[in-house]
C-alpha cells in the first residue's frame, strides 16, 4: 500500500488484487462481494476504534470509489480496512453518520444529508446582555458529597454542628487559674492543719514533700544524661530532715553530708563510667531539696513558738508570689530575666516586694511584737529570696529544656514548681527570725 502525497505528479497505488481480502471458503446468498459486512470491524461486537473519513484522490473522478489508505494522513499507521460507498457531487463530506441495517450497525460510512441538524457543534452560548458568546458553556460541577462512614481517630473537626472542644481557661500568664486556686488552698490546709493541731505530723508533711522533690529532680535531670542514684537520695533526704527537726543546724549539716557520702557509696556499684556526672547532680539534688528543706523543719521546731514561724514565712512567700503575679499581668512591661524566665517583669518583682513589705510587717507586729519597719524588712528580704529561688528553679529547667518538673499538681506543674521559691525563703526567714525574735529556752 502507497502513501498519497498530493504533490507528486505520479498516480499514487491503489488496493492491489493481492491486498484485498480472500473470498469466503462457502457461499453466502445474501452478501455480495466486496461488501463492508465481509471486512468491517462487528461494531455490535462492542467499542471499536474510532471510523475516519476517507480520502478523495486527487485525480479520481467525481463519485469514484475511495480507495486510498488514509492511516499516514491522519497520524495514524494502520490503514483503514473498510470500503465505503460512493458519494455524490452534491453530498456533504464534512459530516459522517454509520448506517445501521435494522439494529445492527454497519462498517460503511454515509453522509449526513440533514445540513440543518448540525452533529459536532456546541449550544452557542449568549453573554448577559444578549450577546452571543465564542465559548461553550461550562458544565457545573457537581458539590462533593460529605464524607461518610468512620473518620481515623484523632481531634476532630469544629463545624457549625460540632462545636470545638472548649480549653480550660488561663490567665496572661500561663496557668488553669481556677485549678492554680483550688490546688494552692489545698496545700495551704496541708500544711496548716497539722502545723497547729499535731505538730509532728507537719514533720511527715515535710518529709514527704521532700521525697517527692528528690523524685522530681532526679527524673529531670536524666534529660542531660546524668543518673544519679534515687535510693540513697530519698533516705538521706528523710534523714536530713529529722535530724534538723531533733538536733539543729549542726546535725542538719550532718545529714547532708551523710546523703552526699551513701549517694557515692552507691554509686560505686554501677562502674566509674559517668561517675563524676552522677555524683555532681546528686550533690545538687541533695543540697537543693533536703538541706534548704530542713530549715523549715528547724523553724517548726523551735519551742513554744515554731508554728508562728513558719506561719510568717509561709505567709510572706505566698504574698510575694500574689503580689508578683498580679503586678505581672496588670503591669508588666520590662522583663527582669527574658533569658530565663520571660513572663517575670520588674513591675511584677516591685508587687511582689511591697505585698510581702506590707503583709509581713502587719503580720510580725500582731504575732511577735516586731516594730513594724523591722517587719517590712523581713517581707523584702523573704520575697527577694523567694524571687531568686524562682529564678534558679528556672534556670535549672531550662537548662534541662523541661517546661515544669512534672505534672503532679494540676495549675502548677510539680511540687518542685512549688517549692522552688519556699526552699530559698526558710533559711533567710530562720536567720532573720533568730535575730528578730531569739529562740528562748
Amino acid at each position: 500500500m502507497s502513501h498519497l502525497d498530493p504533490y507528486s505528479g505520479t498516480e499514487p497505488r491503489g488496493w492491489e488484487r493481492s491486498d484485498r481480502p480472500p473470498a469466503l471458503p462457502w457461499p453466502e446468498r445474501e452478501v455480495e462481494p466486496w461488501s463492508p459486512r465481509q471486512s468491517g470491524p462487528d461494531l455490535s461486537a462492542g467499542p471499536q476504534a474510532p471510523l475516519r473519513p476517507p480520502v478523495r484522490r486527487h485525480d479520481e473522478p467525481n463519485g469514484g470509489p475511495y480507495d486510498e489508505p488514509v492511516g499516514d494522513r491522519f497520524g495514524a499507521d494502520r490503514p483503514l480496512g473498510d470500503l465505503v460507498r460512493p458519494l455524490p457531487d452534491d453530498a456533504p463530506t464534512s459530516q459522517l453518520a454509520p448506517v445501521r441495517d435494522g439494529d445492527a450497525p454497519t462498517a460503511h460510512l454515509t453522509p449526513v444529508r440533514d445540513d440543518d441538524q448540525p452533529t459536532a457543534q456546541f449550544a452557542p452560548v449568549r453573554d448577559v446582555d444578549g450577546s452571543p458568546s465564542s465559548f461553550p458553556s461550562p458544565v457545573a460541577e457537581p458539590e462533593p458529597a460529605p464524607p461518610t462512614g468512620r473518620r481515623f481517630r484523632g481531634r476532630r473537626r469544629a463545624s457549625a454542628a460540632r462545636p470545638a472542644t472548649p480549653l480550660p481557661a488561663t490567665g496572661r500568664a500561663g496557668r488553669n487559674l481556677p485549678a492554680a486556686i483550688g490546688v494552692g488552698l489545698g496545700l495551704g490546709a496541708l500544711v496548716l492543719v497539722p502545723l497547729f493541731f499535731f505538730l509532728p505530723g507537719f514533720l511527715a508533711v515535710l518529709a514527704a514533700a521532700i521525697g517527692v522533690g528528690i523524685w522530681e529532680m532526679t527524673r529531670a535531670v536524666r534529660r542531660s544524661g546524668a543518673h544519679p542514684p534515687l535510693l540513697p537520695l530519698l533516705a538521706g533526704g528523710v534523714l536530713t530532715i529529722g535530724l534538723a527537726w531533733f538536733a539543729g543546724p549542726d546535725a542538719l549539716s550532718l545529714g547532708l553530708l551523710v546523703t552526699v557520702l551513701g549517694t557515692m557509696i552507691w554509686r560505686l556499684g554501677d562502674g566509674p563510667a559517668g561517675f563524676q556526672r552522677d555524683i555532681t547532680a546528686a550533690t545538687l539534688i541533695a543540697v537543693y531539696v533536703p538541706f534548704l528543706g530542713g530549715f523549715a523543719a528547724m523553724l517548726a521546731a523551735a519551742p513554744g513558738d515554731g508554728h508562728l514561724r513558719v506561719l510568717v514565712t509561709v505567709v510572706g512567700v505566698v504574698l510575694s508570689d500574689t503580689g508578683g503575679y498580679a503586678a505581672g499581668v496588670s503591669f508588666g512591661k520590662h522583663p527582669m530575666a527574658p533569658r530565663i524566665s520571660p513572663k517575670k517583669s520588674w513591675e511584677g518583682f516591685a508587687g511582689s516586694v511591697a505585698a510581702a513589705a506590707v503583709g509581713s510587717a502587719l503580720l510580725l507586729w500582731l504575732l511577735f511584737d516586731v516594730a513594724p519597719w523591722w517587719g517590712a524588712v523581713f517581707g523584702v528580704a523573704v520575697s527577694g529570696a523567694a524571687v531568686l529561688g524562682d529564678l534558679a528553679e528556672s534556670m535549672i529547667k531550662r537548662d534541662l529544656g523541661v517546661k515544669d518538673m512534672s505534672t503532679l499538681l494540676p495549675g502548677h506543674g510539680g511540687l518542685m514548681d512549688r517549692l522552688d521559691s519556699v526552699l530559698f525563703a526558710v533559711p533567710t526567714a530562720y536567720l532573720l527570725l533568730a535575730i528578730l525574735v531569739p529562740v528562748v529556752g
